[in-house]
């Protein structure tokens, strides 16, 4: 039996949750005040997932850099391999919040999308 324990970021109140597993499987989750940290822990020991978010360079605007972030979860073990591809991007403005920077990175079905507006200069 492996006991990990996490705090869990579902909800504001970051509950130190403990989980019991082996390789059959979850045997036990203590310490949640809510069912978010049931899913989260049960995510978290079995598929962790994150949201990335980063800058990126911007050509002819009003800003040097646009902030962006995946347009949802992927795969912990995928983030370096995302961020590789990432190396050398620029885009040119003007950008708009929402807009699909990169579409479908490293085949994982998760955008790049903007956060910021960049005027054209």
């Amino acid at each position: 039996m492996t006991k990990k324990t996490l705090t869990c970021i579902g909800c504001p109140l970051g509950c130190e949750i403990e989980v019991t597993f082996d390789d059959s499987g979850i045997q036990s989750i203590t310490g949640y005040s809510c069912k978010i940290g049931v899913e989260y822990a049960k995510k978290e020991i079995t598929n962790p997932t994150r949201i990335i978010t980063s800058i990126l360079p911007v050509l002819h605007g009003s800003e040097s850099m646009v902030s962006v972030k995946t347009s949802k979860d992927l795969p912990k073990d995928r983030i370096f391999d995302c961020m590789e591809k990432l190396k050398g991007v620029h885009f040119e403005a003007p950008i708009h919040i929402g807009d699909i920077l990169v579409k479908n990175i490293c085949n994982l079905g998760v955008d790049i999308i903007a956060t910021k507006e960049v005027k054209r200069v």
